[in-house]
């Protein structure tokens, strides 16, 4: 799966390519993969990040749940190298996705 960068710079575009990269077929809950789940808003403080509740488990969750890292470290520093890791192996590391820079 590639992602050109350009989509991560907005912070509702990215949240929009997490979804897609992480929920291609529908939300799933990442605590019991039921597909029974249900929008809970917006979180407070980032207000592109979505919450759910799976009606099957009945966890909470939102779309960084059980994510490498949780992408918090990604989403708060789009074009700085994370911990010493360059922006080209950034990628590697989290294993998810490859950046296309045009």
């Amino acid at each position: 799966m590639q992602v050109n960068i350009k989509n991560l710079i907005d912070h509702t575009q990215c949240y929009e390519t997490v979804r897609g990269l992480r929920w291609p077929d529908g939300v799933k809950c990442p605590f019991c993969d039921s597909e029974r789940v249900i929008k809970r808003g917006f979180d407070d403080k980032e207000p592109a990040k979505q919450r759910y509740e799976c009606k099957n488990c009945p966890k909470r969750f939102d779309d960084l749940t059980d994510t490498i890292e949780g992408f918090r470290s990604l989403l708060r520093s789009w074009l700085r190298p994370h911990r010493g890791i360059s922006q080209e192996k950034l990628p590697l590391y989290l294993g998810f996705f490859e950046f296309i820079h045009n």
